[in-house]
């Protein structure tokens, strides 16, 4: 990207980049096939919002054959660290404690889950 000023996609463009995040290349009609799978949206939508996308830098568009081929512009890990720092800032005080307690708290952790933050917090710990 030209500018180091992030970005922050609404929450229709996460879900297209969650699309493209997967497939790495993809054209919207491929888009709008996995969009289509759990909401009502519309192709023209889709295509109106991806070249949207590709103005604000969100995503790249190869137009050298007749079928536009996105990808993401932006990387997923990059992309949940700053809406993740947003949110701890806005809803939990910037407490990341009371983020972890309320996560934990509301959802059923699986055991391999449970044991990959039970090691996060050990590695956490020797630093």
């Amino acid at each position: 990207m030209a500018s180091t000023k992030y970005i922050k996609p609404t929450e229709s463009e996460l879900e297209i980049l969650q699309v493209l995040w997967t497939k790495e290349l993809a054209s919207v009609r491929e888009v709008h096939e996995e969009l289509s799978k759990t909401k009502d949206v519309g192709y023209t939508t889709t295509l109106k919002l991806m070249q949207i996308m590709n103005e604000k830098g969100l995503v790249k568009r190869d137009d050298s054959v007749k079928t536009h081929i996105y990808q993401a512009a932006v990387s997923r890990e990059k992309t949940q660290k700053h809406l993740l720092n947003k949110m701890i800032d806005g809803l939990f005080g910037g407490s990341p404690t009371q983020l972890v307690l309320q996560a934990l708290g509301n959802h059923k952790a699986s055991e391999a889950e449970l044991e990959e933050i039970q090691r996060l917090l050990n590695n956490l710990k020797k630093q």
